[in-house]
């Protein structure tokens, strides 16, 4: 109530003035522009001047008005579109999961403008072109997805290098790989491809580089990596015997340097392994050289027992073989029921002229496992001891046995 008289007598006293102040004569007003004269008395100018300065302030207001409703509209426009990118993108996700490609692919670069996540549009989208095998859509969609979001080289990289490998392009993956480990040397991800494209690649050297990176980022399992491991270096270990073939093609005294320098650049724990150490001695004694081969196998069978490499010692021919039967023999004393052991003395005394040890060597080590090798030794014995019903019928055995033949009756001859 207060407030209101207030206005009013404040409203009261500015009449009281203006009623006043007309009561004389304060002169007049005079505009000249151009050609044009105007003159009006001082109060009717002062009223014109309000009334400007006050359309003045209200075109202003209106002006942002408009320009709030515009913002506003150009909002709800955006939202619109929004909303429609997400629907499309879900839409294009689900095309990609059930297999539909073209839908997939349509709807994902549709919505790319202005999905909140383009990235993942383009990426997804570049995955459905490549199944429709349109290797050039696939390149620009990666671009895009690349000049969509800042810092995501690495991202669009995996997956250009996953998308060459799946498409075959081995070449150009491990230039993409090449370039991301430069970027990030650590990057396990990175890491588990290069090793992939290594392999179907058959790149041994740069894959035998790549293994301690592997081993200490843990990217495979222990289990795997140790069979990595024996597979890279056979095959470098076989490498290396091929070349070691064609120098002795070009000189028979070729030495063997390419191949027993390798087996010194194996990783312990591989020196110690059996199968890795029988291939190494089979490479070595069919390049010829059995006395390095005996040398070998007689140390590792001193410390470390294996029934395969038994094997094999039997099979090579030493520089004496008359000790490489007794070194045999000391180690019967050990194990007098090992079947391979026993066929490698029988073996090695076929080496060293004694026939009848021979045979019994074999038969022992028959009586312990009906071993193919052993009925072969036995029947090739008897053959050429005169022995031909018994080489023939321990023939038979043997092509029973591999064929597996079962148990029937025959005629009596």
């Amino acid at each position: 109530m207060i407030r209101l008289l207030l206005i009013i007598l404040f409203a009261l006293l500015i009449g009281t003035a203006l009623s006043l102040g007309l009561q004389y004569d304060l002169g007049y007003i005079r505009i000249s522009l151009g050609n044009y004269l105007v003159e009006t008395n001082f109060w009717v100018g002062l009223a014109l001047l309000v009334a400007v300065v006050a359309l003045i302030v209200l075109a202003i207001g209106l002006l942002r008005r408009m320009r709030q409703s515009t913002g506003l509209m150009a909002g709800w426009i955006s939202r619109g579109k929004e909303r429609r990118a997400r629907r499309r993108t879900t839409k294009g996700l689900l095309a990609l999961a059930e297999g539909n490609w073209p839908r997939a692919r349509k709807m994902l670069t549709s919505a790319a403008s202005h999905a909140d996540t383009p990235l993942i549009n383009y990426l997804a989208a570049a995955q459905a072109a490549f199944e429709c095998g349109d290797h050039e859509a696939v390149d620009e969609l990666l671009r895009k997805a690349f000049e969509s979001t800042p810092g995501s080289d690495m991202a669009v990289g995996i997956t250009q290098a996953q998308l060459q490998l799946a498409g075959g392009r081995l070449e150009q993956a491990l230039a993409t790989l090449v370039r991301l480990r430069k970027e990030s040397p650590h990057h396990p991800f990175v890491l588990k491809l290069l090793k992939n494209t290594y392999l179907r690649l058959e790149d041994w050297r740069e894959l035998s580089k790549l293994l301690p990176e592997l081993r200490k980022r843990s990217v495979l399992p222990e289990s795997d990596l140790g069979e990595l491991e024996r597979l890279v270096w056979h095959n470098l270990l076989e490498r290396a015997a091929e070349d070691c073939r064609r120098r002795q093609k070009e000189d028979p005294d070729a030495s063997l340097e390419p191949l027993t320098r390798l087996w010194d650049e194996l990783p312990g724990f591989l020196r110690r392994d059996e199968k890795t150490i029988g291939d190494y001695a089979r490479l070595l004694a069919d390049l010829g050289d059995e006395a390095q081969t005996e040398t070998l196998l007689r140390k590792v069978l001193q410390n470390h027992w294996s029934d395969s490499l038994a094997n094999l010692y039997g099979r090579v021919e030493g520089r004496k073989p008359d000790e490489q039967l007794l070194t045999a023999e000391q180690w019967l004393k050990d194990r007098p029921n090992n079947a391979e052991l026993l066929l490698a003395l029988g073996r090695l005394s076929l080496r060293n002229e004694l026939w009848g040890k021979a045979r019994e060597y074999f038969e022992t080590s028959l009586r312990l496992q009906r071993s193919r090798e052993a009925l072969a030794e036995l029947s090739r014995l008897n053959a050429h001891m005169g022995e031909e019903e018994m080489s023939i019928k321990l023939m038979m055995q043997g092509l029973a046995k591999d064929n597996g033949l079962p148990e029937l009756p025959m005629p009596k001859a």
